[in-house]
């Protein structure tokens, strides 16, 4: 194992979660209600704000989705890649439900419950915008958060950190037509320009900026890369709210009209994430992967990359589409689903090793 590996790996294993981790859902209650409310009363600065765009990426949060982005993508090493051949049944697990069920059983539930089920409770002219949110949602597998999920099912970090890596990796080639194709089965119009803009903006630029930073520090000593994690940690969830703020701002109006909206999309988010954790989960035992894979194994199987599908959905359809306010309901839900996904795992760990 590389030296770079064993850094990352003490990284994951390291201190519990941080108060902006556990409280997530609660800041984000807070965004919700300091944007609607800074909405109402300052219309005309948020406006302002989001005009500031070039090429239709909004400039402003263009900025805030890097700081939330990059600073996650320096703790992954793709030399992890190097150590997948240990946990193959596991990894095998992890990227069939990731890239082969999450998104179309998403896809499914969208059509299901948003354009069949609740579709009279809802503004219809957002119906496919809703839909566009929850695929966006599920077709980027989890970064950050599961170094966090894995810590608290003592998940073997080699693994956790090798399935991080090699999702990134399909990230950057896969993302954008996985995408278009579901969205182009739910006839959802695809602006191909702009989801490529996307990819390359979110996924690839940041790639690569991360990992140049990551080598730099390393290069210093892992003192110095401890320390600037540590220092940087709080950047992304920070970023993360501020962006919430500035959507709930232009949301405001919509959600105070119709307020069982978020209510209504959480219901598919939910499903999706209990039967991929526990698809998952299953996978892994049926196959007989030890438990401290097939922890981390269901939490990566089922959480999002947030982040990213908050920025594509806002780049794609705009701050006062459907599709944002989708992703958002994503962001508030993910802390306390997960959370009781790891409560299950690690209490269920008697029948699990019981073959």
């Amino acid at each position: 194992m590389s030296a770079q590996c064993e850094v990352t790996i003490k990284q994951s294993a390291g201190a519990p979660m941080s108060v902006f981790e556990r409280y997530l859902t609660l800041w984000v209650f807070l965004c919700i209600l300091a944007g609607i409310g800074l909405g109402q009363f300052f219309p005309a600065v948020f406006q302002a704000i989001g005009r500031m765009e070039l090429a239709r990426v909004n400039l402003p949060v263009g900025l805030l989705i890097w700081v939330m982005i990059i600073p996650m993508l320096v703790k992954v090493d793709f030399g992890a890649l190097s150590e997948i051949r240990q946990h193959v049944r596991g990894i095998g697990v992890t990227l069939f439900v990731n890239w082969l069920v999450k998104p179309f059983s998403m896809a499914f539930l969208g059509w299901l419950f948003i354009r069949q089920l609740f579709a009279p409770m809802l503004p219809a002219e957002q119906l496919d915008s809703y839909i566009a949110g929850l695929i966006l949602l599920a077709a980027a597998p989890c970064t950050a958060m599961v170094f966090v999920w894995s810590r608290l099912t003592q998940g073997d970090p080699l693994f956790t950190l090798s399935q991080v890596a090699i999702n990134d990796t399909i990230m950057v080639f896969a993302f954008a037509p996985l995408v278009a194709f579901l969205l182009g089965i739910s006839a959802i119009t695809v602006p191909w320009d702009t989801l490529l803009t996307s990819v390359v903006l979110y996924i690839v630029i940041p790639v690569v900026l991360a990992q140049v930073w990551r080598k730099y520090l390393l290069g210093k000593g892992q003192a110095a890369f401890d320390a600037a994690m540590a220092k940087i940690g709080p950047w992304s969830i920070s970023a993360l709210l501020a962006t919430l703020v500035l959507l709930f701002a232009f949301q405001g109006e919509a959600i105070l009209r119709q307020p069982l909206v978020i209510a209504l999309l959480a219901v598919p988010i939910l499903i999706q994430v209990f039967f991929n954790s526990a698809l998952a989960y299953w996978l892994n035992r049926a196959l007989g992967e030890k438990h401290n894979v097939a922890c981390p194994s269901a939490l990566i199987g089922a959480s999002n990359f947030f982040e990213l599908a908050v920025a594509a959905a806002i780049s794609l359809f705009g701050f006062e589409s459907g599709a944002a306010l989708a992703t958002v309901v994503g962001v508030l839900i993910e802390v306390p689903v997960m959370l009781l996904v790891v409560n299950v795992v690690n209490r269920s760990k008697g029948w699990y090793e019981a073959r």
